[in-house]
């Protein structure tokens, strides 16, 4: 489905002020504090407690156990992906198989701007010089357009899996939002067993790649193949001073001149 689909259902939404603030966010943290990802998700989608919402996920090396989740709790929530034209076929044969495989009825596809790429990536070797540029172009700017009607988005960001991400919270404020977005991060305490246990008990679909050697996997000119013993997500970006693409930061910066740290959902 593409991103219109979901525009059209919201296109007489009215942002007339902050849809959540950071004392809601808390109050969300106490509430859930002691739920199960599963129980909380049940819960939230059921009640609407975080109004219009959207799943964004990379379809990568842990990304099924989320959307296991979600097809749980409901199949028909939106689920974005990021078509940014530079992924493995892999990763998108696996996009289809495992929408399949859990029963999931509302992915939308959103890719970049075409006159956004012939400007600033004509080429399509941005990547090469401007990793901040490309992600920016390809990811930021069409993943804010598409969560522009949305009150919260999901993301499968864990705890684990950076500095950055430590004491990462399960509600919080979406930075890159000014009307109160909420960020919710189901899988926020669980552990490296917790994804393998989970995937294992269910007989979840692991991405091709990750035999391979690739156990984090993001677009295909800037993911390697991580040697046993490694950070796992040492193949992202290899030889830069770069590990992530920048969705979770505030908005408003200039393509090539983003600061490092960035917090993607992969």
């Amino acid at each position: 489905m593409a991103e219109s689909g979901a525009a059209a259902r919201r296109i007489d939404r009215l942002d007339l002020g902050p849809r959540f603030t950071a004392a809601d966010a808390a109050r969300l943290n106490e509430r859930f504090g002691d739920t199960s990802a599963a129980e909380m998700l049940r819960v939230v989608l059921g009640e609407r407690l975080a109004g219009e919402l959207a799943v964004v996920s990379s379809f990568g090396a842990e990304s099924a156990v989320l959307l296991h989740l979600i097809a749980q709790a409901d199949p028909a929530v939106p689920v974005l992906f990021l078509e940014t034209h530079k992924h493995f076929e892999e990763t998108l044969a696996y996009r289809d198989e495992l929408v399949a495989h859990l029963g999931l009825t509302n992915l939308l596809v959103i890719e970049p701007d075409p006159a956004r790429i012939a400007e600033r990536d004509g080429t399509g070797l941005r990547w090469s010089w401007d990793p901040d540029g490309c992600c920016e172009i390809r990811k930021v700017e069409p993943l804010a357009r598409a969560l522009a009607g949305f009150d919260a988005s999901v993301t499968g960001r864990k705890g684990f899996q950076s500095q950055t991400r430590r004491n990462l919270p399960r509600f919080e404020l979406d930075r890159s939002d000014a009307q109160g977005r909420l960020k919710i991060n189901p899988l926020a305490s669980w552990s490296a067993d917790d994804l393998s246990t989970y995937f294992n008990a269910r007989g979840l679909p692991a991405h091709p790649l990750v035999g391979m050697g690739y156990p984090s996997i993001g677009c295909s000119p800037c993911t390697h193949k991580v040697t046993p013993g490694e950070d796992p997500r040492s193949g992202r970006w290899k030889g830069w001073d770069k590990t992530e693409c920048g969705i979770h930061q505030p908005a408003g910066k200039d393509d090539g001149e983003l600061p490092p740290g960035y917090e993607p959902v992969f």
